[in-house]
């Protein structure tokens, strides 16, 4: 069976259609809209769709978590800001 995004994190994807989301094709879109917008429930959820090695390596890629996500994120995975492209753009 395929996994797809729960229909209750919609709220989350309001800017483009979820049945057409690809979790393996476009998992760093997916991650940054969880981690930036999503709650308690849809972080549980993240977990069990990508692994801990998958999300740190897409906090640490993205440019487009917002600075609060950002410095949580920096601080969970105690990473540098070097190591990290969204601090280039502050």
């Amino acid at each position: 069976m395929k996994k797809t995004i729960p229909e209750s994190f919609k709220i989350y994807f309001w800017d483009v259609n979820i049945d057409d989301i690809d979790l393996e094709k476009h998992k760093r879109f997916v991650i940054e809209r969880i981690l930036n917008y999503g709650d308690h429930q849809a972080l549980f959820w993240l977990k069990e769709i990508y692994d801990e090695i998958m999300i740190k390596e897409a906090v640490k890629k993205s440019r487009n978590l917002t600075r609060k996500t950002a410095r949580f994120w920096q601080a969970y995975f105690n990473l540098s800001e070097e190591e990290m492209r969204c601090f280039t753009k502050f």
